[in-house]
């Protein structure tokens, strides 16, 4: 299945029947008096949130979606059919933007999540809704009311406990295959990675979802290599963990340029509770261990956790850090509620 996570839609509501002008005739009855209907009302446009969907991939089939207009009353008092409303099903986690791509309408983050996007006109008053004592044969009718018709953004955001962030090349998939049931594509060449990919992670009886971005390179926020359109899927997790390269020659300046590249994408996403850990030290004796490790740690400022996705040796203590700063992530959200006396 391709992976699509941001696309544009047209949608449009129906509009109002119009309402009937009509007089009853029949034999016998010289003074039947007005008899129009209604017209019917125009179907709405949801968005709902459905399960077993993680691409908005069936929009780049379909970017039109337009409800059906009510029909216009008839005669002997009857009112015109409602029009059929139309719902855009979505993932979990995708936002609904307007035109600007700024301006956020909604966050869908429950499943079941309903949203009226356009509201469907309402019918005419035929002419029996005229009648009076003074008017007894009006010969007027009103028009339905016309749909709501807009141009809106769908940008999906995977919901995920925990983020992989680095440069490409420095394991990140490799450690989702090695921590998860996840099967991410792995080659040695930079770039492996061209979409989010998900995986349940379990440590100590307990479970929680990663995300693998693609890498990041310097200029990512000006648009080099694949940019940072993907940045996004992390916004959600409660902690990033960031993996360097430890046969990387200057494992400092690889710490620098994700530092550099979160920052530019988005403050709130660079103060994210971060765990640093140094890959492939397989690769390495204790002597270059050691050192690259006190140049990761003088960068960056806290510990580093020595890793290798290959051989497993230190991956459960990276884990099990990871969960705790889950669980503390959630214990903030519960005791943030609102105040109560």
């Amino acid at each position: 299945m391709k992976f699509l996570d941001l696309t544009k839609v047209h949608i449009r509501s129906g509009g109002g029947g119009s309402g009937c002008v009509s007089f009853r005739r029949e034999k016998f009855i010289e003074y039947g008096g007005p008899d129009g209907g209604d017209g019917g009302r125009g179907g709405d446009v949801w968005v709902e949130v459905v399960d077993s969907l993680n691409t908005l991939i069936d929009f780049r089939f379909q970017q039109h979606f337009f409800a059906n207009s009510g029909q216009p009353g008839m005669g002997k008092g009857r009112t015109g059919k409602d029009g059929a409303s139309v719902t855009l099903r979505v993932p979990v986690g995708t936002e609904i933007l307007d035109e600007d791509q700024e301006t956020v309408i909604a966050d869908m983050t429950e499943l079941g999540q309903r949203l009226l996007l356009a509201k469907g006109g309402n019918g005419g008053w035929g002419n029996l809704q005229f009648k009076s004592a003074t008017n007894q044969a009006p010969r007027r009718a009103n028009s339905g009311q016309p749909g709501v018709e807009r141009t809106i953004w769908l940008r999906l955001k995977l919901i995920a406990d925990a983020g992989l962030a680095g440069l490409p090349n420095a394991g990140k998939s490799t450690f989702l295959a090695a921590t998860s049931n996840a099967r991410p594509k792995i080659a040695d060449y930079p770039f492996t990675t061209l979409h989010p990919n998900l995986g349940v992670v379990g440590i100590d009886g307990r479970e929680f979802v990663m995300a693998d971005i693609p890498g990041l390179i310097e200029g990512a926020s000006e648009g080099r290599g694949l940019g940072d359109q993907f940045l996004g899927h992390v916004e959600r997790c409660a902690v990033l963990l960031q993996l360097v390269d430890g046969t990387s020659e200057d494992v400092a300046e690889d710490w620098r340029i994700i530092d550099t590249e979160l920052d530019a994408y988005s403050h709130d996403v660079a103060l994210k509770p971060r765990i640093i850990a140094l890959n492939k030290i397989d690769a390495l004796d204790d002597e270059e261990r050691a050192e690259k490790r006190a140049a990761l740690e003088a960068a960056c400022g806290r510990k580093v956790y020595l890793i290798s996705a290959v051989s497993g040796e230190g991956m459960q203590n990276v884990l099990r850090a990871l969960l705790a700063r889950i669980d503390k992530g959630k214990h903030v959200e519960e005791d943030d509620g609102p105040w109560q006396p």
